[in-house]
């Protein structure tokens, strides 16, 4: 039977240098292991008729409602889910630069966005084994090379975005890699390359799995400390419920006294 490839993710704020890295990981990847090859993948895909309606907003000061722009930004994740999972099934490997954790993160740095109400879209897509995050801080970012170009290029909106990351991370399954993106593309490459081999190492058998709805992850991670606090905070009454009922009961009541 053939291995499956794996999907690893490149996330970080603009002008971190996932387009660098990104590149170096698929050329190594391809020279190592040439019968098990990579196909390098970015969004937004400019190259579909939604992905250039997209690029037409990001390079313009064309307004849009914020909601219906996010929405256009999953739609261009959507119609490549089906290639996706045909490549990864054919035992290629996936390297993509940017995914729906970017499309949250930067449309819920709007006033009025959600991360919740972001992640809606998003549920059912192929989901990355493993994601990179390419830690490097905003002011640093905003000195590279064409930052500035793009409408969502200000440091004020990018420092937005990378609270939102901080955010997803402690919410949203797969394994998040925070890397220190701010040594020279040589340090970051080796980083990158010892991730990327764990990933193959731990994942290549597996099923592929697909998004989940944010507050179930959410549950999933965060139970204990569910509990934990309920011990602290809820009445004698709550406590001698089943389990599943006393995180049904804080979840919705914030921790309070549910009696």
């Amino acid at each position: 039977m053939t291995r499956r490839g794996i999907f690893l993710l490149f996330e970080g704020v603009d002008r971190c240098g996932k387009t660098t890295q990104t590149k170096l990981l698929h050329d190594a990847l391809n020279a190592s292991s040439p019968h098990q090859p990579s196909a390098l993948l970015h969004f937004p895909d400019r190259s579909t008729a939604i992905g250039k309606s997209i690029h037409s907003y990001l390079t313009s000061s064309e307004a849009m409602d914020d909601h219906a722009i996010h929405l256009l930004f999953s739609a261009n994740r959507w119609e490549a889910a089906s290639k996706i999972e045909s490549i990864l099934a054919s035992g290629q490997h996936i390297i993509m630069d940017r995914y729906s954790f970017s499309g949250v993160a930067f449309s819920a740095a709007k006033s009025g966005m959600s991360l919740d109400w972001c992640w809606a879209p998003e549920i059912g897509l192929p989901k990355p084994d493993a994601v990179i995050f390419l830690d490097v801080p905003v002011i640093q970012a905003s000195t590279r090379a064409d930052f500035g170009q793009e409408r969502y290029e200000t440091t004020a909106f990018q420092e937005k975005v990378y609270r939102n990351f901080y955010d997803i991370m402690e919410r949203a399954t797969p394994k998040w890699h925070v890397v220190d993106a701010t040594g020279t593309i040589e340090q970051v490459q080796e980083k990158v390359m010892a991730i990327a081999k764990e990933t193959i190492a731990k994942y290549s058998e597996s099923p592929l799995n697909h998004f989940e709805k944010f507050w179930l992850v959410f549950r999933q991670l965060n139970e204990q400390k569910l509990l934990d606090e309920m011990e602290r905070n809820v009445s004698l009454k709550v406590k001698s419920l089943p389990k599943n009922l006393m995180i049904e009961c804080l979840m919705v009541f914030g921790g309070g006294t549910c009696a």
